[in-house]
């Protein structure tokens, strides 16, 4: 596999910034969020008020434990808009789960917040091996799912050729990388070994393919899957994590040059480990479940958002920011 680790210049100044800058950078952006979201929905106003907590009371980042967390539930108990801190004609575009267990949690973003997700996005993808100019085959499903609106505007947002192709029809999306020659490609993960078995169908030598870089996410894969794909392709397989209540794919990614754990984007979100029986919050490098709170999220504030998933919070290595380990599975 190539060496795809990015020039130090090319990094955004906050992915190598001094850990104060970090921490002082959130604290501004916490107190934001938290008075967004107390003035302009009203759940939060009456969650805060009942709690007994003003966002005037955040004085340092410890302090956003005094807060209520919000979970599912709220999304769906308040559908489809009611957690919408901005007027619904500010809304640039929603997305929303397929419901399959009750009402679909919907999202919505502004402008800004579209601008936001497609920066996150395109750091992500730099951090995975791509670069501008490199041609990008988009296989996540477009449409309600985040998956492949979001790749598609971060790939364009760092200056790549995208290859809309979305979900299924693996056999052109197997004609299309012969063709087309993209770098990249992303996926899920299971969804990649359907498109291995189909190279092998084809006759193709997946090692002789353009691709060096997979970007993995939307469901939980192993470093066992990791491998196969790797030695298949001769390609660096990168994990990316993200939840549509708190944005969609590019909260957090792993780095090519070290795969040792995803980094938290954390300019644009605070993340919390913590116990799951007692919502207390426990130290970095203790396994807990994860809770993040949006930072500059204009459209749908998420303050202490449960996720459910269970992982741990790490330092960072090639980055300065934050790592959490892959999800080992959900609370």
């Amino acid at each position: 596999m190539k060496d795809l680790t990015p020039e130090k210049s090319s990094l955004d100044p906050i992915e190598v910034a001094s850990i104060d800058e970090i921490r002082g950078l959130q604290l501004d952006r916490l107190k934001w969020s938290l008075r967004h979201a107390y003035e302009n929905v009203p759940m939060y106003r009456e969650r805060f008020d009942q709690a007994g907590v003003h966002p005037d009371d955040l004085n340092s980042l410890s302090d956003l434990a005094k807060f209520p967390f919000t979970n599912k539930a709220d999304l769906r108990d308040n559908y489809p808009f009611g957690l919408f801190a901005v007027p619904r004609e500010q809304i640039l575009r929603v997305h929303a789960s397929s419901g399959t267990t009750g009402k679909p949690t919907v999202v919505g973003y502004t402008r800004n917040d579209i601008d936001m997700w497609a920066d996150m996005m395109a750091r992500s993808m730099r951090a995975s091996g791509t670069r501008p100019g490199d041609i990008v085959h988009v296989s996540y499903g477009y449409g309600l799912f985040t998956g492949g609106l979001g790749a598609h505007y971060g790939a364009e947002r760092l200056g790549c050729t995208v290859v809309p192709v979305s979900g299924g029809m693996t056999e052109r999306q197997v004609t299309l990388i012969d063709d087309f020659k993209p770098k990249t490609i992303m996926v899920t993960p299971s969804y990649m070994l359907n498109i291995l078995e189909q190279f092998h169908k084809a006759g193709l030598d997946p090692r002789e393919s353009s691709l060096e870089v997979g970007i993995f996410g939307a469901e939980p894969w192993t470093n066992a899957m990791r491998s196969e794909v790797e030695e298949a392709f001769d390609m660096h397989a990168v994990d990316i994590y993200g939840l549509s209540e708190i944005m969609g794919p590019g909260v957090a990614n792993e780095c090519v040059e070290t795969k040792d754990g995803l980094h938290i984007w954390e300019d644009h979100f605070f993340p919390e480990i913590i116990n799951p029986e007692t919502g207390e919050v426990v130290e970095d490098g203790e396994m807990g479940e994860l809770v993040f709170t949006t930072l500059t999220k204009e459209g749908l504030p998420m303050i202490r958002y449960r996720t459910r998933d269970l992982t741990r919070l790490m330092p960072g290595t090639a980055r300065s920011l934050r790592r959490m380990e892959k999800i080992t599975g959900r609370s």
